[in-house]
């Protein structure tokens, strides 16, 4: 939300530097839940260093919907703004460290910036980021095959190939792991389509 853009706004150093006392900070092992599916989110996660992934629970089988990496943060936004039960888990995949800051205190840090030059401005910014980011993703599940977001992932997002394990990689493309492996024993045959 705010203080994984701190380096595009270099106003935002003085909040972050205010509000670190408030965040507790987690070193935490892979498989950690930080956010259960039909809970109430609670808390703003900044990611210092691991790899996070959201998912959904359809009839028994994890649906990855998002990934997320060093320098970003996240929570299930819907549910922290109306106070509504969570549609996603929000669960570790590496070791990680995160800073989770506490709703009532993003309410201070956000009445707080208000009062910043140019605040309307950056938030109207990063949230056309982000709402393009979840528009293309949305789109790209119609209109593409799966191989051909995969082929996106391996053009435009190389780093969730190389990190994240391929039964992740294979949930969020919609596919089995063994259509994944035939999806990237094709590419690297050259065939382009399929």
């Amino acid at each position: 939300m705010l203080f994984h853009f701190r380096h595009q706004f270099p106003q935002l150093n003085a909040y972050w530097d205010k509000y670190l006392p408030y965040q507790q900070r987690l070193e935490i092992p892979a498989k950690t839940v930080l956010l259960d599916e039909g809970k109430k989110s609670q808390h703003y996660i900044y990611i210092e260093k691991g790899l996070i992934r959201t998912y959904f629970n359809k009839n028994g089988e994890d649906i990855t919907v998002q990934f997320f990496f060093e320098n970003e943060g996240l929570s299930s936004f819907d549910s922290f703004i109306n106070n509504t039960p969570s549609p996603i888990t929000i669960e570790t995949i590496e070791p990680s460290v995160v800073y989770l800051l506490a709703k009532e205190h993003v309410n201070q840090l956000l009445d707080d910036l208000s009062h910043e030059k140019g605040f309307i401005q950056m938030i109207l910014q990063m949230t056309a980021q982000r709402q393009t980011h979840y528009i293309n993703e949305f789109v790209s599940l119609i209109r593409d095959t799966p191989e051909q977001r995969y082929q996106n992932l391996v053009n435009d997002r190389p780093h969730i190939i190389q990190r994240v394990p391929q039964h992740y990689i294979a949930s969020y493309l919609g596919v089995s792991k063994v259509h994944l492996s035939r999806i990237k024993a094709k590419l690297a045959k050259g065939k382009s389509h399929f």
